[in-house]
Parts: structure tokens; sequence; C-alpha cells
């Protein structure tokens, strides 16, 4: 359908059917889920959400629970994506109109963010049909709308012909920036009975909450038909690519809800569905004061005097809190102003202080391009550690890398290669050089492969102090 301006509006075909077609119907019923649903604190903005789909009498409740953690934050965009009910297909179908129509008003469609993926992949295709038979994301539209009228949109259904899960993931992970929410729509378990869903559900969601894709995929293929258990998850392949999502972008979960139709529907028991709302929010990481940083400094230093009297790592007691967060570092040894060690990890799962003692033994012992520090020299080498920022995937390497700002990863296909922001500084090199030198010497590719587009560039800043 045509509308002012002749632009395409997509109507609201499952209105009257999983909620209610009446505007003033519809705004009380989710302003009445929204007052009902607990606020749940967030250690920092959210990045992805993971809600359900069914009727609002059956999950609207649970879905508030997501849209109440949001309804304060800032956000211009929202991607929903999210399974093919009816449709067989292959790859990830856009929307065909510019907006989309509920009860509550049109909300746009952001055509530009939709262009960069068509011209991305032939995976990305336009199809009018399929959205118009599919509702797993028209009906995340009117709480959207509630929250945020403003809000851009960019509906995607995924096919369910061998789903590209590992290229969607890379493909929008880029995207998810200070202004932009992934929501990702599924429902859980499929029709066993309220205790059999309420123990498969949460063990469903113990893998997303872990961000164990492998074990979610896994279970998802657990079926059991004499318990009448047909689906654990119809979302399946968009829950995995947020879980694949969250881990390239350090993201932390937390269960906001859980439930199923059996609890809204008590007389109703034998056969019910299962509903979460998760999210994954991006924690707003407390700078490092000079203390802290004297603290890692001495812990970096006991691990090597430990390694070096005892062979092993000394116990680690950790009471500040900002030590705790799991961050990427590399060590750096210098001698008399010369290199003596550099070693580092982009492990953002494992505690910072912990990753320092380990990096500095590795620096220190088993770098293998020089032999392993003496007792002799522990009082001459002088300790540097720069504290990572979380890999951000880029394009352009000339407009999106800041030297002295900006370490640099470079990858293809297993190898890669890295050099810290101060590198450039250190040996006064322009942009060229710098990436010049991490292809050829780092990675033993051709120098100027960072320009040809056969290799993916990452960027990072860092954090870095001395003894």
């Amino acid at each position: 359908m045509r509308g002012e301006n002749n632009y395409i509006i997509r109507q609201p075909n499952f209105a009257g059917v999983f909620y209610p077609e009446e505007e003033q119907t519809l705004n009380q019923l989710v302003a009445s889920y929204l007052n009902s649903a607990e606020l749940i604190k967030l250690k920092g903005k959210a990045k992805i959400l993971i809600l359900p789909h069914a009727g609002y009498q059956f999950s609207g409740q649970v879905a508030a629970y997501g849209f109440k953690a949001i309804e304060k934050q800032t956000f211009k965009r929202v991607i929903l994506i999210g399974p093919s009910h009816q449709a067989n297909f292959s790859g990830f179908a856009l929307p065909f109109s510019d907006f989309w129509q509920t009860p509550l008003g049109k909300i746009e469609i952001d055509k530009k963010l939709q262009k960069e993926l068509l011209n991305k992949s032939n995976l990305f295709f336009v199809s009018k049909d399929i959205h118009q038979q599919e509702h797993c994301l028209e009906v995340e539209v009117p709480f959207i709308q509630k929250i945020n009228p403003k809000a851009k949109i960019l509906p995607i259904i995924i096919g369910p012909q061998e789903p590209k899960i590992e290229f969607l993931a890379e493909a929008l992970s880029s995207y998810l920036d200070e202004q932009t929410i992934l929501l990702i729509s599924s429902d859980l378990s499929h029709y066993p009975d309220y205790q059999t869903a309420k123990q498969k559900d949460l063990e469903l969601i113990q893998s997303i909450l872990e961000k164990d894709v492998e074990r979610f995929s896994q279970l998802a293929k657990e079926l059991d038909p004499e318990k009448n258990l047909l689906t654990r998850a119809c979302g399946e392949s968009a829950i995995q690519t947020g879980i694949l999502i969250s881990k390239m972008l350090n993201l932390s979960p937390i269960l906001l809800k859980y439930a199923n139709s059996g609890d809204v529907m008590p007389f109703n028991k034998e056969q019910v569905v299962g509903y979460a709302s998760i999210i994954f929010s991006q924690e707003i990481s407390q700078e490092l004061n000079e203390q802290d940083k004297k603290e890692l400094l001495k812990i970096a230093r006991n691990s090597i005097k430990s390694y070096l009297k005892n062979g092993s790592l000394p116990e680690i007691n950790i009471t500040n809190q900002k030590l705790t967060e799991p961050k990427g570092v590399f060590v750096t040894l210098k001698k008399q102003g010369n290199l003596r060690g550099c070693i580092g990890t982009f492990d953002y799962q494992t505690p910072l202080a912990i990753n320092v003692a380990k990096m500095a033994i590795e620096t220190a012992f088993f770098d293998s391009r020089f032999p392993p520090l003496t007792e002799n020299e522990l009082d001459e080498i002088q300790i540097e550690i720069s504290v990572l920022s979380p890999l951000r995937k880029i394009k352009d390497p000339f407009s999106e890398i800041q030297l002295g700002k900006h370490g640099v990863v470079i990858k293809k296909g297993n190898l890669s290669g890295v050099f810290l922001p101060q590198v450039a500084t250190e040996n006064n090199w322009d942009l060229e050089t710098f990436l010049n030198q991490l292809c050829q010497n780092k990675i033993g590719i051709e120098p100027d492969a960072w320009k040809r587009g056969d290799v993916e560039i990452y960027t990072f800043t860092a954090d870095v102090f001395e003894e």
C-alpha cells in the first residue's frame, strides 16, 4: 500500500490476532505491561535483547521486561531479527516497504542501513511476501513505538535453509553503535507440559547466559516427541547470531524474566510455550586510577618473581572491583630502554588482574625472540602494561585509524598480527608504514595486503602505563 508522498507502507497484518487492533486498547495494554514489569538496573547500555513473540495475552508481560529496561535509554535504531515460520528460503529477507504501520502509527524503515547490507552480500535480499506472512517481528513494533516513537527499524527474517549465522553476526556487529539496539525475536519450548518446559527452558537459557553457542545449538536440537517437546527455540538461528555478536562485543547477559503460557493460563498446563526476556549490555567500564595502575604493575612484578622462585603463578587475591573486570592486556618488558619481551592476550573473559599476571610470565619467560629472564636481570627490567579496549572491525583504515591512539590487529585466514598504539609513535611511522610493517614483519604476508581487501582489520585503544 502506498501512502502520502508515494511511500510504501506495510499494513499491520497481525493486529487483531496477536495484539489489539484498536489504537486506544493497544496503547493501554502495552502501558499496563510496562507498568507491571520490574525495572532491573543494568550495569551499562543495552545492546541486544532476546524477547518472545507470541500473542500479547501469553508473552506480552515477559516482553515488557526487556522494553522496560531500555525505556530510558537513548537509541535511534532497532535492528530486528527473527525466524521464518512460513516461508522456506536461504538468506536474510529485508523489507519491501518504507514504513511499517501498526495501530499506534507508522515507524520508519532504515533504508540507508538496508542499502548497505544489500551491497554487502547477495545473502541479503528484499521480499514483500516473506514479511507479509511473518508475525515474529511485527509484534515487537508496538512496544518500540510506545517507548521510542521516533526510532527507525530494520526488520530481517532469517531463512531456515542453512542459515549463515557467522556471516550475519559479522555483518551486523559493526552497526551496533551507541544509538543502535539489536532485538532478537524468539519463543522457547513448544508444547511440552509445564514442568518439562520450565526445566528445558532454564537449561537452554543457562547456555545463553554463558554465551556458549555450541552448547546452545546442541540443546536446541535435543527434542523429546514423547513429551511433546517439538521445538526448543523457534528463533534458534537468531539467538545463535546474538550470542556470537555478544562475544565479539564483550557484552554481559542477564535474564530479566522467564515464564511460560502455563503461568498466565493456569488451567492449561499440559501443552505450553516458553518465553524469556534476556538482555546483553555493554558494561560502562570505570577508568583505572593511579592506585589501580600501581597495583597491576605490582601484580606483574610479583608474578615474575614467583615464577623465578617456584615456577608457578602466585595466588592472587583481588579486592579491587575494577581489576576483576574482564579485559585484554599486553605486558611489555624493557631493559636499558630496549625491548626485552612483549606478549598479550585479547581474552575478554578473564579478570584483568589474572591476565596481567599470566602475560607478565609469558613475556618474561616465553617470548621466543628472547631468552628466558634471569634473576640477575630482575632489577634491570622496566614493566609496561597496556590495558585493551574490545576489538572493533573497520572498513576504511585511512579514515578509521588514528596513529598513536589505535592499535591494530590484521587477520588473514589462520594468520594474524598485532601492533600496540605506541608502536607507530615510537618508530615515527606514518599509516602506510605502520600497516605495511604489521603485514610483512608480524604476519608474513604481502606488505600491502591491507589495501586489497583480502584481510580483516580491527582496531583497539589502550591505557598504557609503566613503572
